[in-house]
């Protein structure tokens, strides 16, 4: 041991002997036990000196600390400044790492605690404006995941007593305690990056005087490591007594890389994430107590033992683990044994964070309880949780651990997740777990909440959310308004309320708006480009405003520019005018690009009704939907109200608060703003808002759903509620829910004659409407209010009785619970009947009199003239009174002094009938009395909804009598007055025409005994007990008539049979002219005769009955008709049906008079097909017992259309269908369709179904499925059915080059090769077609079968069939040789091809030309050496090339010589080919096309061959063998690739193998234009096109700019302009544009080229390359001036980052071909606004060596070397300006570059030295 005291330093001074003594060695190796150590048994004096007994103290302290005696986890409170810990990387931002400690805790390292080099370059950075370094992000230094050394660096107190933790990893604070003495091989160091060499790394490991190199081969990093980067290491070599060491970075060293003794670590030097052995000394509740390094204690806490092995730890075991940190002051050393720590590569952890962080998760239970550290517990899932002590409890709470553990289960919130443990983090408190927002992505932009102000700053405020969530409000979102001083209204500790703008959750972001206007909206909110559809409307606020509109800004990242004249409907010139940056404004979307995130808005669409429409679209509207509502405000017309809970604004009209007029008012008044009023229906939604009723019996029909919802469903003679909408001279306008309204005309009013229609009804009166007449075609209907024309029920006006005093009683009631004002509780206080003392007052000149009372003092009592007769009203008289009517709008109180009234009372009697008097009537109610009983009560005005006041009032007129009958003496509900029934003295109208000779309508369900009066097939006219004609239905006489019966037969003229009266119906009264009364129409009721409704009597109305397809139905036919070919049935009085012609018949004949089928009112069974959804209700129907089509279903059908391959047939039912010509018969026949004509009727059978298009046949086999029938042609139905060798017949469906092919089915058709199709030799394909048509009958052999490809091969020759050849022998065609012949025919061919000429063999070899003998079935002996490796494709080939090749062989020879002498002559000089014509750059050295060697003539080869030469074997041999030589040489040739093709052959062989290379094709068309072939150059051109494979872009694009370039020299204009149109379509414009304007420049087409330019500068203004193609052209010709214009365009449309390099190629442009001065004039313009751009003096300084003089030159490197840029690349111009002197200038020149180089080598280095 080199140094004792500076491993185990004891305090004071340090000693400065050499060789300590052997008592303080050994007092080092027992430092760590707990017995006193020797030196301490040795008393000293007491006059020893005090600081050695203060060290000794100290001593004693020190071998206590490293004796742990408890286990408990890190707490901050624990923590100090100087403390190592393993941290974990959570995340990284710009300037802070967030870190994850042990125990769950968090720390935060800042920029500036990496390391002394990373910060040096930030200073350099920040103070310097060229730094050579460049700076490194974190993100490139530190990952997330990575395991780190830290130590604590700071620990600063932070609101509500927490702390602060900032931790740093600068290895000169970690590694502080280390010195070079103390390194030793094997030990791992953490260090950051200090420098780059070429071979490795400077790594800083913060140990002074210490130099570590880390190689780069010793790095398992890919990519090279930056300055700053955080690295683990090992040391591998230690030099110079530790002042270098080399590092590694191997991976499986630095896993293995334990710590061990001889490395000397001491408690001092002690590193977190050393790998350590361990020995078990105790195992505790809270975790273990370990020993390592013979003489180390350590802690284990119980969130760092290894789960699995937690069970199984005992003392003396042997563990593997891990430092997690190291506390200096009380050498406390913790370590962790969980695996993920201990894995090989444990560097790196995966999980870092959790996605259930702020989950709230119940029935948790709770599994340990650690009295000094906290709980753990396991969720439902199995998941275990950490719970801090201080989160197991309120704050203010005390910690109670047992009460936590009595409880079952525990409810938690998960708070974060802890890398270092792999465990989550949660809390017990029952606040955070109430809080609505943990976290800031709990929040969601658009939200309403409330936060507390903490802070006001010039630019906004800072709202606090939570103790975690805080959000900032704009200066310019505090108000609707700018706020000059908002600490006027704002403070801190403010409560405020807010709406949430925007959340960056991953920043911790969040804006906020305190604009009320934002902040209560009821427009929807766009919180996305998807919510802005168009026509929406939603408020935003103005950030911009620009000349050509506004920015309104939404939520989130959503804006849209609003245009100028968007703006408002008048003009605007300028937006600030009436705008102002911040205003809230209502915007509506007029377009909306979601892809591209672009919107467009306007103000003025903004309309009343498109606001209301948008509050309300949230809201799911239903006619007759019940919602509660709140009072908003009272209008004049009704209640603004909204609709709870979410607050829907809606309208409550006055007129919709009851069916009583006088009540409407009355409850107006009685509301108030925020009452709520209860179940209020929804009755319209339209874009003036929601409308609502609170009409009783408006509300009972929408609940019964009688109400029709469209008007198809509106029938004449139907009632139906409704309200009064508008009164019009000419008559009445009523609404109805779903949006229905109709007109009651003036005359349809009432009964009595109407002038006038004003006073008539009120606004928003209910009424009850009758239907009287319907126009479809403008789909309007009238209707009658008439009493006497509606069914109605007079105890229904005892209902609104009840229902109206109800209604006034809670009027009373809310004014009463209010006590605003004296006189309204004093009113609220009487009622009818009430008696009590008054005081005679005033009369006056109309005889009332006015009358005091003490109860009534504030309120005015009137006595009327009648109610004072014989009483003595002298003023100051005291007279008893009773209350008539209160009227509380008015605080008057009307009162009777009559004595009969006010005297006692008698006893009334139920069932007991009197005689009252009206005493009091108002617009709803009379009050009466009873007789001479002394009772009033209330009765109702008006008997039914529709009865007019008018017509009503006379009879109720004071003192005017009725018959009434007590029902209830004493009812509740009227407040213990009687309930009565009365009856008018005056007749009712309806009983007044009863008697008269047109009698009025019967109730429904009325039973009477009628006299038939007509029969007719359809039904009964029969005369009713009144004498008006009614009407019974022909299904309405018998309950199950037979079928084929007639029902009205059994019935005679004059009978008198018992009905019931069902319903009515509106049909045209004939009893005046139509020119004085067109619209004149009578009910005539409908009666039934069934039994089962006659004698029913409380059998209610008839429900229409539901139907569904399939369904059985009794009908009645009315009539066919011929022109639609439909049957017209009945089915019942309000149902009718149609049967179309197809589902009447079941015979082909029946067709042709199918009315005689059926006979009007005969009774029929049929099957429903189908339910029409228009009313009224009209069904499909069958008569043929079926109802729908089926795969085996037979069918009638009607021939539609008759194509080649079959018939297109109707079935029935509305579907379609097709029949094969194969399916129409079982035995074929030659002409197969000529049976069949259009609207033909045919019997078929369904095949089967595809997309109700169905394949049927018509086949007698399938039709009679049952029956055998004899089948000639068996249907195929499969490939399968056919075999080879099987004599098959068909139809010819084409015939073409590939063959013949002939259906066999309507799916399987067959081919017949050339070959196999006749006999005879053809010159012409169409002499087949002339004999062989389509659909023509014919027998066939089958050849083979293909089950794969579902392919048949097939022959017709008549050796296979037995059937004549298809081609007539009258042709004169000759045979094809067949057996001897033909092998005879072969050998002649081999000796004629054995000495062929030198051009016949160069024809053999062509690629693609394949002779064959006249056989078509061997080839010749040379043909097949040749074609070894072809013999598939051969095989392959088509029938037609086999056959034609048999007659090229056999003619050839013949006409080959006649051909070559017409030819010659003909043939035109070569077309030069000019210069500018190159297809590419490879193309300019293609050579013409070889000619033909004419020179032999076959003729004469022929007749050599033929004369009798014999040879020798020798000679034989000889030439045999040099046609072998010549046929090798020739495939070599074809075999190389880079021989150019020569022929047509050889360019086909090539296009083969590569059809998408575009120089090949090319190669080819112009191989055509060398010999003058223009069009076969286009026809290779439009081949390229379509077999080039449409990815290839350019391939096909360099096709395109050959056919421009072949149109432009050999075309005419036209035709140039057609491939240009077809090129633009099938490539990108711009490019083809491009070539052909540089075509017409280079053909010197100046005009063309500049008028193209034009075109292009307009269609592609944004494409830079345009310009700079069109600037070339211009300066090319001298425009040098036009040039400059268009250069002054182009920055106009271009953008600005674009313009610096536009202005330069234009300035290189004038270098080259328009005035120098000029482009350097562009070029200093450019470069005195951008002079850092060096690539722009590099090119600068290029043109001016090559375009200017010396001086020019040398001063233009002066100015470059003086530039503000970096050194090195003033370094790079220098090497330039030395170069170019060297080439150019004198060894002076060149020495004076040095000079100045060195000088300002020099100035750098002072400014580096200041």
């Amino acid at each position: 041991m080199e140094s004792m005291e500076e491993d185990f330093p004891r305090g004071g001074k340090e000693k400065k002997t050499s060789e300590p003594k052997p008592s303080k060695t050994h007092a080092v190796d027992n430092l760590f036990e707990t017995r006193e150590p020797e030196f301490m048994r040795k008393r000293k004096t007491v006059k020893q000196d005090e600081w050695k007994e203060l060290k000794k103290q100290k001593v004693h302290e020190d071998l206590k600390l490293n004796t742990a005696t408890r286990v408990e986890i890190l707490h901050k409170s624990n923590l100090k400044v100087g403390t190592l810990l393993l941290g974990c990387v959570k995340e990284v931002s710009v300037m802070e790492v967030v870190v994850g400690l042990p125990s769950g805790m968090v720390g935060y390292m800042p920029i500036c605690n990496i390391c002394d080099s990373y910060t040096k370059i930030l200073n350099d950075t920040l103070h310097l404006e060229d730094s050579l370094e460049e700076v490194v992000s974190l993100s490139e230094l530190l990952t997330p995941g990575m395991l780190i050394r830290c130590v604590v660096s700071s620990l600063n107190a932070f609101k509500e007593g927490s702390l602060s933790l900032k931790v740093s990893i600068n290895p000169k604070e970690v590694n502080k305690n280390l010195s070079s003495g103390k390194l030793k091989p094997g030990m791992t160091l953490s260090g950051c990056v200090d420098g780059v060499e070429d071979h490795g790394y400077l790594v800083d490991i913060g140990v002074g005087g210490t130099k570590a190199f880390l190689p780069k081969k010793s790095t398992s990093s890919k990519q090279d490591l930056k300055v700053g980067q955080y690295v683990l290491t090992l040391i591998e070599e230690v030099k110079n007594d530790g002042h270098v060491v080399r590092l590694s970075m191997n991976p499986q060293a630095l896993s293995k890389a334990y710590v061990e003794t001889e490395h000397g670590w001491t408690l001092d030097t002690l590193l977190p994430g050393l790998l350590v052995r361990a020995r078990i000394k105790r195992v505790t509740p809270n975790g273990l107590i370990v020993g390592f390094l013979s003489a180390f204690t350590g802690v284990v806490d119980f969130l760092h033992i290894d789960e699995v092995k937690a069970s199984t730890y005992n003392k003396g075991d042997e563990v593997l683990g891990r430092i997690l940190y190291v506390e200096p002051s009380t050498r406390l050393v913790s370590l962790s044994l969980r695996s993920h720590l201990l894995a090989p590569g444990g560097d790196v952890l995966n999980t870092l964070k959790s996605e259930r962080v702020g989950e709230v998760v119940q029935s948790c239970l709770m599994t340990a309880m650690h009295h000094h550290s906290g709980a753990l517990m396991r969720m439902p899932d199995g998941t275990t949780a950490f719970v801090h002590k201080n989160h197991t409890k309120e704050p203010q709470d005390e910690f109670n651990p047992n009460r936590l553990l009595a409880l079952p289960d525990h409810a938690m919130r998960i708070t974060d997740y802890s890398p270092m443990e792999q465990i989550h983090l949660a809390t017990l408190r029952r606040s955070i777990i109430a809080t609505p927002f943990f976290t800031y992505q709990d929040i969601k932009a658009g939200q309403i909440i409330e936060g507390t102000v903490t802070s006001l700053h010039p630019h906004g405020m800072y709202v606090s959310i939570t103790n975690h969530i805080r959000g900032m409000i704009p200066r310019t979102h505090l108000a609707d308004i700018v706020l000059k001083n908002p600490e006027k209204k704002f403070h801190v500790g403010m409560k405020v309320k807010c709406r949430v703008l925007s959340v960056d959750a991953q920043n911790k972001r969040m804006i906020l708006t305190k604009k009320k206007a934002l902040v209560e909206s009821k427009l929807p909110l766009f919180l996305s480009y998807s919510d802005a559809r168009v026509g929406r409307i939603s408020h935003g606020v103005i950030v911009s405003m620009k000349d050509f509109g506004c920015i309104v800004r939404f939520y989130g990242d959503v804006k849209g520019l609003v245009p100028i004249q968007e703006l408002s409907r008048e003009l605007v010139v300028n937006a600030g005018d009436i705008f102002f940056i911040g205003q809230v404004v209502q915007a509506k979307v007029i377009k909306c690009d979601v892809e591209n995130e672009k919107m467009l808005l306007s103000f003025k669409a903004v309309t009343e009704g498109d606001l209301r429409w948008e509050e309300t679209a949230k809201f799911d509207f239903k006619v007759g939907k019940t919602v509660d509502v709140r009072v908003c405000s009272k209008v004049p017309d009704g209640l603004r109200v909204s609709i709870l809970p979410d607050n829907i604004p809606a309208f409550l009209p006055k007129g919709h608060l009851s069916d009583h007029v006088t009540n409407c008012s009355l409850l107006w008044a009685a509301l108030e703003e925020g009452d709520i009023i209860s179940s209020t229906v929804c009755l319209t939604k339209n874009k003036m808002g929601i409308t609502l009723t609170k009409k009783p019996v408006l509300k009972a029909c929408l609940e019964d759903g009688i109400i029709p919802k469209e008007f198809s469903e509106l029938q004449v003679g139907m009632q139906m509620v409704g309200w009064v909408k508008n009164i019009m001279p000419y008559g009445v306008f009523i609404d109805y829910p779903h949006g229905l309204c109709s007109l009651a005309p003036k005359a349809a009013l009432g009964e009595q004659f109407i002038t006038d229609t004003s006073g008539l009804f009120e606004i928003g009166q209910t009424v009850v409407a009758k239907v009287t007449n319907l126009d479809e075609e403008k789909r309007r209907f009238l209707v009658s209010l008439k009493v006497s024309d509606l069914y109605l029920s007079e105890e229904d006006a005892q209902d609104r009785l009840i229902q109206g005093q109800k209604e006034r009683k809670t009027i009373t009631e809310m004014i009463t619970c209010r006590g605003e004002s004296a006189v309204l509780q004093q009113l609220s206080s009487v009622s009818v009947g009430v008696k009590m003392k008054m005081t005679v007052g005033d009369t006056t000149e109309d005889g009332t009199v006015t009358l005091t009372s003490d109860q009534l003092s504030e309120a005015t009592v009137l006595a009327s003239k009648y109610h004072t007769e014989g009483v003595n009203v002298t003023p100051g008289c005291k007279l008893n009174a009773v209350v008539l009517h209160v009227d509380l709008l008015k605080s008057l109180v009307h009162v009777s002094l009559l004595p009969k009234l006010t005297g006692k009372r008698k006893t009334l009697e139920k069932a007991s009938e009197h005689t009252s008097t009206i005493q009091y009537a108002d617009r709803d109610f009379a009050v009466v009395s009873l007789g001479h009983t002394g009772h009033l009560t209330i009765i109702p005005l008006l008997t039914y909804l529709n009865d007019i006041y008018h017509h009503v009032s006379e009879k109720f007129s004071i003192g005017s009598h009725l018959n009434v009958t007590v029902l209830d003496p004493s009812s509740e509900e009227l407040g213990g007055l009687p309930l009565v029934a009365y009856q008018n003295l005056k007749a009712r109208p309806e009983q007044t025409r009863s008697n008269s000779k047109d009698s009025g309508p019967h109730s429904i369900g009325e039973v009477m005994t009628v006299k038939i009066k007509k029969v007719k097939p359809m039904g009964l006219l029969v005369t009713l007990p009144s004498g008006t004609t009614g009407s019974i239905h022909v299904s309405e006489i018998e309950e199950s008539p037979a079928i084929g019966s007639f029902p009205t037969a059994s019935l005679k003229v004059g009978t008198e049979v018992k009905a019931r009266v069902t319903g009515g119906r509106t049909v045209r009264g004939h009893k005046f002219l139509p020119v004085t009364h067109p619209n004149f129409d009578i009910s005539l009721p409908e009666l039934t005769l069934l039994p089962s409704k006659v004698e029913d009597i409380d059998r209610q109305v008839d429900k229409m009955p539901n139907y569904n397809p399939g369904d059985d139905v009794i009908c009645f036919p009315l009539k066919y008709v011929k022109k639609s070919k439909l049957l017209e049935v009945h089915v019942k009085p309000n149902i009718m049906g149609t049967i179309e012609m197809l589902a009447m018949i079941t015979k082909p004949a029946q067709a042709n008079h199918p009315q005689t089928l059926v006979k009007p009112g005969q009774t029929f069974s049929a099957k429903v097909v189908g339910i029409s959804t228009k009313r009224p209700l009209r069904l499909s129907l069958s008569l043929t017992g079926t109802y729908k089509l089926e795969k085996g279903s037979v069918a009638m059908a009607m021939v539609w259309k008759v194509e080649p391959k079959g018939l297109m047939l109707k079935l029935p039912f509305g579907n379609s269908g097709f029949a094969s010509i194969l399916d129409l018969s079982d035995s074929y026949t030659d002409n197969p369709l000529e049976p069949y004509k259009e609207n033909q009727v045919v019997r078929c059978c369904v095949i089967d179904e595809d997309d109700r298009k169905f394949n049927v046949s018509l086949r007698p086999s399938r039709i009679h499925m049952g029956q055998q029938k004899k089948v000639t042609d068996p249907e195929i139905e499969s490939v399968s059915d056919i075999k080879e060798d099987q004599i098959i017949r068909g139809y010819v469906k084409c015939v073409g080059k590939k063959g013949i092919f002939v259906r066999l089915s309507r799916t399987i058709t067959g081919r017949v090769m050339l070959q196999h199709a006749t006999n005879y030799f053809m010159n012409d394909l169409n002499m087949i077609s002339k004999h062989i048509t389509e659909n023509a009958l014919v027998t066939a052999k089958v050849l083979s079968v293909s089950t794969e490809n579902s392919k048949v091969e097939l022959s017709l020759l008549s050796e296979d069939t037995g059937k004549p050849d298809i081609l007539p022998e009258s042709l004169g065609l000759e045979l094809r040789l067949k057996g001897v012949e033909k092998v005879e025919r072969d050998k002649r061919s081999i000796k004629r091809k054995r000495t062929p000429s030198e051009s016949q063999q160069q024809d053999n070899v062509k690629v693609g030309q394949k002779i064959k003998v006249c056989t078509g079935k061997e080839e010749s002996v040379q043909e097949k050496k040749r074609k070894k490796t072809k013999v598939k494709k051969e095989d392959s080939d088509s029938g037609v090339e086999v056959f034609f090749r048999e007659e090229e062989t056999e003619f050839k020879k013949e006409s080959e010589q006649d051909k070559h002498k017409e030819n010659k002559p003909k043939c035109p000089a070569r077309l030069q080919i000019a210069s500018g014509f190159s297809w590419d750059c490879t193309l300019s050295s293609l050579t013409p096309a070889t000619k033909l060697d004419n020179t032999h003539n076959s003729d004469d080869e022929e007749e050599v061959q033929n004369k009798p030469v014999k040879k020798s074997r020798k000679e034989l041999h000889q030439e045999q063998k040099n046609a072998e030589q010549q046929l090798s040489k020739r495939e070599v040739e074809l075999m190389d690739p880079s021989v150019r093709p020569d022929s047509t052959a050889a360019f086909e062989r090539l296009l083969l193998s590569s059809p998408d290379s575009s120089l090949l094709w090319l190669q080819y068309m112009a191989f055509h234009l060398q010999a003058t072939q223009i069009e076969q150059a286009r026809a290779v051109a439009e081949r390229a096109l379509k077999t080039i494979s449409f990815r290839e872009e350019q391939e096909k694009l360099n096709v395109w700019v050959a056919m421009l370039n072949l149109e432009n020299m050999y075309g005419t204009e036209e035709n140039l302009q057609k491939v240009f149109e077809r090129a633009t379509q099938y490539c990108e414009p711009m490019p083809v544009y491009q070539q052909l304007a540089d075509i017409y420049a280079k053909s010197d087409k100046i005009k063309e080229a500049e008028s193209l330019y034009k075109s292009m500068v307009k269609r592609f203004k944004q494409e830079k390359a345009v310009y700079q193609s069109y600037g070339a052209f211009l300066l090319r010709q001298g425009q040098s001036d036009a040039a400059n214009t268009l250069l002054q365009r182009a920055l106009q449309s271009l953008s600005s980052k674009e313009h610096v390099d536009l202005i330069s190629k234009f300035a290189r442009l004038e270098f080259q071909y328009g005035n120098t001065e000029k482009a350097k004039s562009m070029f200093d313009k450019v470069l005195s606004t951008y002079p850092k751009r060096t690539d722009l003096w590099s090119v600068f300084i290029d043109l001016m060596v090559k375009h200017g003089s010396q001086k020019e030159v040398r001063e233009l490197f002066d100015r470059v070397i003086h530039l503000s840029v970096s050194v090195k690349k003033i370094k790079f111009f220098f090497k330039r300006y030395l170069e170019y002197e060297k080439k150019s200038g004198t060894p002076e020149s060149i020495q004076v570059v040095k000079l100045k180089a060195l000088e300002y080598v020099e100035s750098k280095g002072a400014e580096a030295a200041n």
